[in-house]
C-alpha cells in the first residue's frame, strides 16, 4: 500500500500578537527525530533570549506517525498539548511546528495561554504550502539493445525517471517509480517483451 499525504513544502515563520506576548510559529518539514531536534536547536540559536519555545511535531502519516510534543516550561498542558491538537487536525505528516513566546509582561492565565498557542498554530499551518509525499521504489532492468529505446519511453509514460544506465553487452538501467504505477510498468515490460524481462525491486 502506498503512502501518499501532504507535507510541507518549504520552511514558513508566522507571528501573531496577545496581550503583548509575542508568539512566532516556525514550520518545517522533518522526516526522522534527528531531524526534529536539530529543527528545534536552530530554532533555540536563532531567538535565545525568547521566554519559551514550544514544540508539535509528526513523523510519517496515518497508522505509522512518531509524535513528541513539550510545553517547554508553560503551565503542564497549555501549549505542547493545544499546538498537537491543531496539527493533528490536519493532513499533513513529516512536520514540526516550534512556536517561540516572547512574553510581553502580562500573564493570560492557562485558558488564555491555549487559545494562543492554538491560534498560532492554526495561523501558521492555514498559510502552510504544502505539497503531496509520494513513496517511490527502485527497480532495475536489464534489457538488449533492442529493447532500449521502447524501455527508455515505458518508464517515462509510468512517471519513473531513470537514475544509472551502463552499457555492456546488455544495457542495465536504474528507475525510480512511483509504488502505485510498479504493477502497470511491470505488465507493460512483460507485455512488450513477450515476457523475457521482469524488473527487479532494488529498494530493499
Amino acid at each position: 500500500m502506498s503512502k501518499h499525504y501532504l507535507i510541507p513544502a518549504t520552511k514558513q515563520r508566522t507571528e501573531i500578537t496577545v496581550v503583548n506576548s509575542r508568539f512566532i510559529t516556525t514550520v518545517g518539514r522533518v522526516e526522522n527525530t534527528d531531524e526534529a531536534k536539530q529543527f528545534l536547536g536552530d530554532v533555540r540559536v536563532e531567538m535565545p533570549d525568547a521566554s519559551h519555545h514550544v514544540y508539535a511535531y509528526r513523523v510519517g502519516y496515518g497508522n505509522s506517525v512518531i509524535e513528541s510534543m513539550s510545553d517547554d516550561g508553560e503551565p503542564s498542558g497549555t501549549a505542547g498539548p493545544p499546538v498537537m491538537a491543531v496539527l493533528r487536525g490536519t493532513e499533513i505528516g513529516d512536520v514540526i511546528v516550534v512556536v517561540t513566546r516572547y512574553f510581553g509582561g502580562t500573564k493570560l492565565g492557562t485558558g488564555g495561554l491555549v487559545r494562543a498557542y492554538s491560534e498560532a498554530a492554526r495561523d501558521a499551518l492555514a498559510q502552510l504550502p504544502v505539497e503531496e509525499k509520494i513513496e517511490k521504489r527502485l527497480l532495475g532492468i536489464d534489457t538488449p539493445y533492442t529493447y532500449y529505446e521502447q524501455i527508455k519511453r515505458l518508464i517515462d509514460q509510468y512517471h519513473g525517471v531513470i537514475n544509472e544506465e551502463s552499457f555492456t553487452s546488455e544495457v542495465a538501467l536504474i528507475a525510480e517509480f512511483p509504488v502505485d504505477d510498479i504493477q502497470p510498468f511491470s505488465d507493460a515490460l512483460r507485455e512488450l517483451t513477450a515476457g523475457q524481462l521482469e524488473p527487479i525491486d532494488l529498494s530493499d
